[in-house]
């Protein structure tokens, strides 16, 4: 296993930044609190502001034509953002009620936008409530007629977090990570039937919890070309630290990078540049966006194509 270099190439702004995806030419990420997304160019390593009034906007995703899709936590939608500037709301109600603040997304093949739909009260203006009593995974289906149709996939977590649909479209992959003492933190595989429903799933990494408190389970996720998934996970307050995960896809820990000292926890990650083999970390209590250069890995993304 070779050691990471990580590069700070932008940031700190403050608070977290989120959401790192690579449209081709630059990576794109979130800076959350400040409701605007970022561009850093590696070409010319300038970062600059690249829209702004995304309303708390959490995790970015391409579809497979290049759509840019976002959690847009406070506006409690699932968003597009179109190349003119405008930004179009896809869903924000499931029969009737308000979504809660959908936090992270993943398009498959078919245009599907599976996503996590937790509750933060942090994330809304006072005085808004939540109307779902679950907190649970849902996807929004385009139809012919260029609507949106949305379903709950999921029936058995608590507090959903990133989420991936693997390249072969078999497997939905989704981090169980409530913090609280007590609770569950997992990393699970949930088969995607024939049907579209999702079967049972399977515990690929548990998180464990001691006098100390818990640990940090997984937050935002990438794969490489290998299907297997680098998972961003830990923190100050117990456990190793805040650590890049590399996990086969059965669950085992490939490897394990601990994030620069002073970064006390690490939100998401993404490859990006040419040759898809930088890896692009962003981070909590902060708000940073790193790089590894030489990762001794290539990525996977749906956009661009390969």
């Amino acid at each position: 296993m070779m050691d990471w270099e990580f590069e700070l190439v932008a940031g700190p702004y403050g608070e977290t930044t989120e959401g790192p995806a690579w449209d081709g030419q630059a990576l794109l990420f979130t800076h959350i609190i400040e409701g605007r997304m970022m561009r850093f160019d590696p070409q010319s390593g300038a970062c600059s502001e690249h829209r702004t009034g995304t309303n708390h906007t959490n995790g970015l995703a391409f579809d497979a034509d290049g759509r840019l899709y976002g959690c847009c936590s406070a506006g409690r939608s699932i968003v597009r953002f179109e190349p003119d500037g405008t930004t179009t709301v896809i869903i924000d109600q499931l029969e009737g009620q308000r979504i809660n603040t959908p936090n992270d997304l993943a398009l498959d093949a078919q245009g599907r936008v599976w996503f996590t739909n937790p509750w933060s009260a942090n994330n809304v203006d006072p005085g808004e409530q939540q109307q779902m009593v679950h907190e649970e995974v849902l996807r929004a289906d385009p139809q012919p007629d260029g609507s949106w149709s949305v379903q709950r996939m999921t029936h058995d977590l608590t507090k959903p977090n990133g989420i991936l649909v693997s390249p072969d479209q078999k497997t939905l992959y989704v981090a169980q990570s409530y913090s609280e003492p007590g609770q569950v933190r997992q990393l699970r595989a949930y088969p995607i039937q024939g049907d579209g429903t999702l079967g049972q799933y399977t515990v690929l990494h548990q998180f464990a919890e001691d006098h100390r408190g818990p640990q940090r389970g997984v937050d935002g996720m990438c794969f490489d070309s290998e299907g297997n998934i680098l998972a961003c996970a830990g923190w100050e307050q117990n456990g190793p630290g805040p650590l890049i995960y590399v996990f086969a896809p059965s669950g085992r820990v490939l490897e394990t990078h601990p994030m620069p000292a002073g970064v006390n926890r690490v939100t998401n990650c993404s490859f990006g540049d040419a040759d898809l083999s930088t890896l692009y970390v962003t981070t909590g209590g902060g708000g940073h966006l790193f790089r590894v250069r030489n990762t001794g890995r290539q990525g996977w993304l749906l956009y661009p194509p390969a």
